[in-house]
């Protein structure tokens, strides 16, 4: 998610014919002051490894709270519609339809980062939010993750989620 959002963010700045300036600059100011602070704090974290002082990993270093505020509603007339480019298998271009799967997998994320119990949490739908995001953004991708991960076995394998007898 976060690479097809750079990537559309990358393709709308050149657009707008802003040469010698990163997306990430926000010369024309259209990102709110959090997400401008977010990508100081990305650009100041990467100077503190002492790495090369670029996009790609300013980008590496932003949140995933950053890309999910992207697809707020806020954002609704002036991103959104270049951003949806990042989602080109959605099943419409309403921001609404990716923005709930990301906002759910964040606050779950959310969950998992202040170590709050998810045994009794809905794993299976978080899963398929998972599905739903990596579908919208490519068939393949999704088909890839499904194939490769093993969050359906270990899923059925917990005797949690098994109706109790």
């Amino acid at each position: 998610m976060r690479n097809a959002l750079a990537t559309q963010l990358q393709a709308r700045h050149q657009l707008k014919n802003h040469p010698g300036h990163s997306w990430l600059d926000d010369i024309r100011r259209e990102l709110d002051q959090r997400a401008r602070d977010d990508i100081a704090t990305a650009r100041s974290r990467v100077h503190i490894k002492g790495k090369p002082a670029s996009d790609g990993q300013t980008i590496a270093e932003l949140s995933f709270g950053f890309w999910r505020f992207l697809l707020a509603k806020k954002y609704a007339t002036t991103l959104w519609p270049d951003l949806a480019g990042a989602f080109p298998h959605a099943p419409n271009r309403s921001r609404a339809t990716i923005e709930k799967p990301i906002k759910s997998l964040h606050d779950f994320r959310n969950r998992l980062a202040h170590h709050e119990p998810v045994w009794n949490k809905p794993l299976t739908a978080r899963q398929h939010e998972i599905h739903t995001v990596l579908d919208a953004i490519d068939p393949a991708l999704r088909a890839w993750v499904t194939k490769n991960c093993r969050i359906s076995a270990l899923l059925q394998g917990c005797v949690f989620l098994r109706p109790y007898p």
